[in-house]
Order: C-alpha cells, then structure tokens, then sequence
C-alpha cells in the first residue's frame, strides 16, 4: 500500500511474534515508507514553521539582524540543539521551494529521509534553476539507489548541469569551513575539522611526518597520528625537537586553558566521583587528576550549596559585572542559559534578567549573579529583541523561557 493515514492504522496488526522470517523484512520496509511518509509530512511543516518565524528587524540599532524565532523554538520543541533545528529547518524549506518530485518521492515512501537531505546539501549553492535540473536528471532513479548512491549521482548531475560554476561553488563552501567537537563516552571527544580538500591533505601529510618521529614501539599508527596532531597544535614543536618529543614554541604566548569542576575529596582520592570538563561534561576521576597535578596546572576555590550543588556568592550596583561576578556567573552556568545552547559561557554575553536601571542604579536590576545569565550574542539579540522572555528561579538555578506561541521551555542549572 502507498504510505498514509489510512496505512498507518493497519500497521499495528504487523505483530512481530506472528511473522515469518519474510514476513519480517516485508513489515520492515512498510514501517520504513511509512517513516518517510510522516518524514514528509513533516517537512511541510518545518518550511511553515520557518516562514511563519521570519519578521522584519524589530531594532534599528540591529537593521542587519533579520529575526527567524522559529530555529529556537523548534529547537526547544524538538529538544534539538540549535544548530540541528536550523539544519532541519534549512532542509525542508529548501526541499518544499525547490525539490517537489523529491518531496513526492518522500511522500510516496520511495526514497528516505538521507536521500532528500542529500538533494539540498549538494544542491545549496546552485540558483534555483540549475538546481531544478539536477533534480530532473537524478530523481528518476533515486528510488532503486542506496543514500551513498544518492549522493554520488546528486554529485554527478551537478558537474553536468553547471560545469563552468565548479570554481565559484567550491569558493562560496569554503566559507563554511569551522572546527566543532562532541563529547564522546568514557572521557573521549570526537574533533572535527571542514577545510578545503588541498588543505585536509596538506595536514594529513603533517600529521604523517610528526607520527613518524615517534620512535617507540607501544603505539598503533593511528594513535601516533591523533598524538601528533595534539601535539603539532598545542605543544607546537620547533624544528629542533627531539625526535618523538616536542618543545614549546619561544614567545611567550599563552598557553592553552581548560576546566575541571571537582571536588577536593575526588581530587585527593578520597573518592572517585567525576569532575566536569567544561565545555564537554562528566570525566573520570583519574583523568581529573592527571590535569590537576599536571606541571603549571592553577587550582581555584569554588564554593557550593551542599544539597543542590549550585554555586554560592558577590555584590555590586554597577552596570558592568565586577570580575568577581562574572568568573562566578561563568563557572556556575557554563554554557549559554538558552534550553538548547551550548555555546561556552565564557564566549557569551553576561545578560541582566532585570533590566539595570542607570538612571537610579540602587532600585533593581542589579549586577549580581542572581540576576545575571551568561547568553550567546544570538540568544542576548533574541530576549532583546523579539517577544521571548525569560525569568530564572534563584533557588534552583532554572531558567523559564517563553516563547513568541506561548509555549514555555526549562533549563536546568548546571551543578558542580
């Protein structure tokens, strides 16, 4: 049957228990048409969302800043971070304005999900009418194609339908290029890097030559290299290292600096309760203590309420927090106070929650931490700016969004 409402209401009498071994992948694959369906159901939905979010700039101090609220709140909805709402948001109004016979695919079951996202990631930088070619030349066998298939066709059909634009599109991507990490299980991360191709090969062959400097013989290849590539960007090796070893650049430039909340019995070894690595979250408390008593490491008291673990302490009636205030409004939220945010709180802006009155600074809205939240410049620019408004509970450290719909959105205190 072709995926819909009707459909969808018989799929409960596909009960696992009563299905042969075929009967099984036959199940499989209806479920899976059926996912794309509401899939599509959904991209209609997201692209309206996205118009709907779209007003004019409110502000004429920020006549650059277009105001989209509905990257947030569908963030919050779908409990997304940001960037993955906006992500989504992009897909599908990309493929409701440019890509019907995609969309209908969807709709029909005879494609997934990865395949029309492919669609609009190839396609993003063309015109709308070259981008319709492509679509004209790959949608026909797109449905008896895996995802990587999809891609390499999409791929294809790009260089044939718009050969002399190779040069500017790989000109407009190269604006894309940035670094991220995620944190991984087991105190790992995952580190990732979008370059230009000439220069992803360029740091392979770094990395290579650094790898092969080391000598010994208890590493794997593959963990020289991630060591290699440590140590080319923090320790920055002189041409006259030692082979295998590595020595500071001269300079004196600052060295790199990180973060770890832990408590003085895990740091003794009293026990092993986790510390948190900002800006990545919970590591064991053996790797806690390999930073701490590393040569050069600085230690600071920090003082927590016993029960909930939020951070104690501070002051003043002035509009700019004292340094006091702000190092104790950063290590006590870490990250953006938005629900979805994660941006570092010490690259965010510290927000007053009650506007600071400068006229008659004694009556309210003071700078201190109860009345300070850290918000990248994204979410400062949107509570300012737009009908978003925010209030948080001093006892519990939550902060209460709500949105321009009405709906309303918790985050939870970060605890130490």
């Amino acid at each position: 049957m072709v995926p819909g409402a009707r459909s969808a209401a018989l799929l409960e009498v596909l009960e696992r228990e009563k299905l042969s071994r075929a009967g099984r992948i036959d199940a499989l694959k209806a479920l899976e048409r059926h996912v794309a369906w509401l899939q599509a159901r959904q991209v209609g939905l997201l692209a309206d969302v996205d118009a709907d979010g779209v007003e004019a700039a409110p502000d004429e101090r920020w006549p650059q800043w277009d105001v989209n609220w509905a990257c947030d709140e569908v963030a919050c909805a779908l409990r997304l971070s940001s960037n993955t709402a906006a992500d989504r948001l992009a897909v599908a109004t990309a493929l409701d304005e440019r890509f019907p016979a995609t969309v209908t695919l969807l709709e029909a079951g005879e494609i997934c999900y990865l395949q029309a996202r492919a669609m609009t990631e190839i396609t993003h930088t063309l015109d709308p009418e070259t981008a319709s070619a492509v679509e004209a030349m790959v949608v026909g066998t797109m449905p008896s194609q895996s995802v990587g298939q999809t891609r390499r066709a999409v791929n294809r059909a790009v260089l044939k339908a718009d050969p002399e634009g190779a040069d500017k599109r790989h000109r407009r991507r190269k604006e894309d290029r940035a670094i991220w990490h995620q944190a991984a299980e087991d105190g790992m991360a995952t580190w990732t890097a979008l370059l230009p191709a000439h220069q992803a090969a360029q740091l392979d062959a770094a990395v290579d030559a650094h790898a092969a400097t080391y000598t010994d013989t208890d590493r794997t290849l593959t963990q020289k290299r991630v060591d290699a590539l440590y140590d080319l960007v923090v320790n920055r090796p002189t041409p006259n290292a030692v082979p295998g070893g590595t020595t500071p650049m001269p300079g004196g430039r600052s060295a790199a600096v990180v973060q770890i909340t832990v408590s003085l019995d895990t740091l003794i070894g009293a026990d092993e309760e986790p510390g948190d690595l900002k800006g990545y979250g919970p590591i064991g408390a053996a790797a806690v203590r390999e930073v701490a008593f590393a040569p050069g490491t600085i230690w600071r008291r920090l003082i927590t309420h016993p029960r909930s673990g939020l951070l104690i302490k501070t002051d003043p009636t002035t509009y700019r927090p004292t340094t006091e205030t702000r190092r104790h409004v950063i290590t006590r939220d870490h990250t953006c106070t938005f629900p979805t945010c994660h941006m570092p709180a010490h690259r965010c802006d510290l927000d007053h929650i009650q506007p600071f009155n400068h006229t008659h600074p004694e009556t309210g809205g003071h700078s201190e931490p109860d009345n300070l939240i850290p918000l990248c410049r994204h979410h400062h620019l949107l509570k300012h700016h737009t009908p978003w408004t925010v209030t948080r509970d001093t006892h519990t450290g939550t902060t209460h969004w709500t949105a321009p719909t009405g709906h309303h959105y918790t985050n939870p205190p970060h605890t130490h």
